[in-house]
């Protein structure tokens, strides 16, 4: 919902107010016209001069004699002040009972006086923004899995946002969510298992026993929060949703959607690949040592594909790794971003269309980006440090490059509203960096990638068939 900025903020020189009291008696009548202005200021003492003339005088008359005239400059004096008084209190109530409701009804209003309250100069419209803001979170979300375990994925995941409470932290709650998902584990067992392929559900069956009863389980993970253990909870807690994401995996072998036909020409990844890069200072410096370690000239980086929400886009990565593609290719570093050199590999590349798939979406979109502020959001957001993206081709936008691609520095200082990137929808994302995350910000123009592995994942890439 939008809220106006200014609805509530009152112009100093607008707010005048013009009261008309009658009094009707046997015994006197008056009548006084006054105008209050907003801008409270000390009064002057009254004086003959600053008396307006209806106030010189009262026509009074007396229940037991005649009409007289009877000097007013004392009637004056006493009724100023009352109105001083009464002025006040009437502004802090008016004040107050526009303020609330307009915060109870935050539309504009009609028929109102727009002299009276200015226009909004502003007007912020802030779309859903619960994505996942670190790279595992967004993979495992993209796992297509058993219900029952996205049940528990999600309701795991619920803690991680309460153990960011400040003091007391929500112990009972999170109790809550650990019973309701040893619940649906032991429940249904059977349609969790039976969802694996048989060929691996040897795999999941111990996976399963460790999901229950490992020593990073839900039964573990239960006696941390009783404990109130916030450090160890976090611990277990990150244990226990990687061996749910392990399980989702089995469960999703390939694709659950069919490709468009005119994309079949196109390499594809059916599933979840992992790649290594070596990077190499390209100046003879040396990265930052690791914990108790040296410092060094090289380092690894590891990056997870998503074929799941990204098939072509991260087919034809993960096959420019197989070919070579990205050896000795040097880096070019942005503010936001860590480009691969244009044009190393250009010809070994697919021209893959846009591909962006949105959350809540079973397959993806081509050629076509997401309107973020209408509330559409990707699976794979680009609003994570370490998203792995293609740049947008040369010749249109309705294309990924066919060999380019960028680590993007999310900053959320360098954000719109609700922390999204202003580029959020608009590239295809197609991994993201799960190891060596700290090493990006020591890359600098003139690194090189001294190789790239494809370590993981070879057998679910396939090729398109020769013609």
């Amino acid at each position: 919902m939008a809220f106006p900025l200014s609805a509530s903020i009152f112009s100093p020189n607008k707010l005048s107010l013009s009261l008309s009291s009658t009094r009707k008696s046997t015994s006197s009548s008056f009548t006084t016209h006054f105008a209050l202005p907003y801008n409270p200021t000390p009064r002057e003492p009254a004086s003959a001069k600053h008396i307006s003339p209806e106030f010189k005088c009262i026509l009074a008359t007396k229940d037991d004699g005649p009409m007289e005239l009877v000097n007013g400059y004392n009637y004056y004096s006493k009724l100023e002040t009352w109105l001083e008084l009464g002025r006040k209190q009437f502004e802090r109530a008016f004040a107050a009972s526009i303020i609330f409701l307009q915060l109870m009804c935050p539309v504009p209003w009609t028929g109102y006086d727009s002299g009276f309250i200015p226009p909004a100069v502003a007007v912020l419209y802030s779309p859903e923004t619960k994505i996942p803001r670190t790279g595992e979170l967004a993979l495992r979300r993209a796992i297509p899995a058993n219900a029952n375990m996205k049940a528990i994925q999600d309701s795991l995941e619920d803690i991680s946002y309460l153990l960011r409470i400040p003091q007391r932290k929500p112990y009972g709650t999170m109790e809550g969510n650990v019973k309701k998902s040893l619940k649906i584990a032991v429940d249904e067992k059977d349609s969790i298992l039976s969802s694996i392929p048989a060929e691996l559900r040897e795999k999941g069956s111990v996976l399963y026993a460790s999901l229950i009863d490992g020593k990073d389980g839900l039964k573990s993970l239960l006696e941390s929060i009783k404990d109130k253990d916030a450090d160890k909870v976090s611990v277990g807690l990150a244990s226990t949703l990687d061996t749910v994401a392990q399980l989702e995996l089995l469960q999703a072998p390939g694709l659950q959607f069919l490709l468009p036909q005119q994309y079949l020409n196109y390499p594809r990844l059916t599933g979840r690949a992992v790649v290594e890069f070596a990077i190499e200072k390209g100046d003879g410096s040396t990265f930052s040592p690791e914990a108790a370690g040296q410092p060094r000239n090289s380092t690894v980086i590891q990056v997870v594909l998503d074929g799941y929400s990204a098939p072509l886009t991260a087919g034809n990565f993960a096959k420019l790794v197989v070919d070579g593609a990205y050896d000795g290719v040097k880096l070019n570093c942005t503010d936001q971003a860590i480009l691969s050199d244009a044009a190393a590999g250009k010809e070994k590349g697919y021209s893959v269309p846009l591909e962006i798939k949105p959350s809540g979406q079973f397959e993806p979109l081509y050629k076509t980006t997401l309107s973020v502020q209408d509330g559409e959001l990707p699976v794979l957001p680009l609003s994570v440090y370490g998203a792995v993206v293609m740049a947008h081709s040369e010749v249109s936008e309705e294309y990924s490059s066919p060999n380019q691609f960028f680590f993007y520095l999310y900053d959320k200082r360098n954000a719109g509203l609700g922390g999204l990137s202003f580029d959020e929808g608009q590239f295809s994302v197609f991994g993201y960096t799960t190891a060596g995350r700290d090493i990006l910000s020591q890359i600098k123009t003139g690194d090189v990638i001294r190789s790239a592995k494809l370590v993981e994942g070879e057998d679910r890439l396939v090729m398109p068939k020769e013609s």
